[in-house]
């Protein structure tokens, strides 16, 4: 007997259609970037990235509604490939594609995503990079792109993670925001909450358990 696929197993198919072909564009505009082609050639390439780009985010919002779109994080932080080629083509070709990692970190910031722990380190790992290197981009020259919904996004992100984990990755950011500024997301609060974590909370836990201990030590006397 077939097993019929459900209405969410034929969208995540169409992901996949989609980021089959999204990746072949990248590859063909990076060909096409290394051998110099005249504009005429790299333009359609560039329209069929935002289509494929534009299908990838309405399939997102869909899954989102349904609260079946953590599959799609998994499925968006395993494309090394398309992060790799993602720095080899000039910004106005690529930029779309950081839109919907913004959109999936402001989804499981606000909690519409619950994507497993090593989803979200994963995330991270592939495309907090890429993102940040189109972030000037997105904030001058998409009208969409909400800038304070999107950081403050990433910063809930970075939170759910294991201290270490947001060590690693706020340390990184700081780096690359003390050299770009207002051309970096701006993940102040979330660095500020990670500090308070790692060193105020406990060394006034150790202060804590000295006044404790000082009290009983004065109560058995």
């Amino acid at each position: 007997m077939l097993i019929q696929p459900t209405s969410s197993m034929k969208l995540f198919i169409s992901c996949s259609n989609c980021l089959d072909s999204l990746l072949s564009l990248f590859k063909r505009a990076a060909e096409s970037e290394s051998t110099d082609k005249s504009t005429d050639t790299k333009e359609p390439v560039v329209k069929q990235i935002a289509l494929e780009t534009d299908n990838l985010s309405w399939l997102l919002e869909i899954l989102a509604d349904r609260q079946a779109a953590d599959g799609f994080a998994r499925i968006w932080a395993t494309q090394q490939e398309l992060a790799t080629l993602h720095s080899k083509l000039p910004i106005v070709s690529r930029y779309h594609v950081s839109n919907i990692t913004a959109r999936l970190f402001v989804g499981i910031g606000k909690g519409e995503l619950l994507p497993v722990k090593d989803t979200r380190r994963m995330l991270f790992q592939t495309w907090l990079q890429p993102l940040i290197n189109d972030y000037s981009w997105l904030r001058h020259g998409c009208r969409s792109f909400d800038r304070k919904v999107v950081e403050e996004g990433i910063g809930r992100t970075i939170l759910t993670l294991p201290l270490e984990d947001q060590q690693s990755i706020l340390l990184a950011w700081l780096g690359s925001f003390l050299k770009a500024g207002d051309n970096c997301p701006n993940l102040q609060r979330a660095f500020e909450v990670w500090w308070r974590r790692t060193f105020i909370r406990p060394h006034a836990d150790v202060q804590t358990e000295v006044l404790q201990s000082d009290n009983s030590m004065a109560s058995k006397q």
